[in-house]
């Protein structure tokens, strides 16, 4: 199983940017990395919520579906997705802090089938993107929440 974890420290209220983290739908409008979302489950945000995210890995569209499998407003929620035989985990956990709230994203991915296995071995450095990707999203993340708060 390949995981890490990324940290940001956002200048705003837990409820604040457990709103804009959990707004799937407008992602694209705030994280650079996300081209286009088609959320697939009509209503609010709940447990068993489903979307198809596209972005731009290794220099190409990707589309992945993702459900939420779990929700705790606003300390947080756990998306699940399983493709090309792995099944992926983003954990998004949501502190208070003194200056803000500390947003921790944790990312795993498991190998379901023995290919994704090898591969898993193999593209260790695929991972590194991945988290870099991550690190971005969290830093546009902080930039909506804390230009919006300063908006106000």
């Amino acid at each position: 199983m390949a995981q890490f974890s990324v940290r940001r420290t956002i200048a705003a209220p837990i409820e604040a940017v457990f709103a804009q983290a959990a707004d799937f739908a407008n992602a694209p409008k705030h994280v650079r990395g996300i081209k286009r979302v088609e959320m697939l489950t009509d209503g609010p945000v709940r447990v068993g919520t489903r979307f198809r995210e596209t972005r731009v890995m290794f220099g190409k569209e990707a589309t992945e579906e993702m459900e939420v499998v779990a929700l705790t407003p606003p300390h947080g929620y756990v998306l699940g997705s399983e493709t090309c035989g792995c099944r992926y985990r983003c954990e998004i956990r949501l502190t208070p802090a003194a200056n803000g709230t500390d947003v921790v994203m944790n990312f795993d991915a498991q190998p379901l089938t023995f290919f994704a296995k090898i591969m898993c071995k193999l593209m260790g450095f695929m991972m590194k993107s991945v988290s870099k990707a991550c690190e971005q999203d969290l830093e546009d993340l902080k930039a909506a929440v804390e230009s919006r708060r300063a908006a106000t």
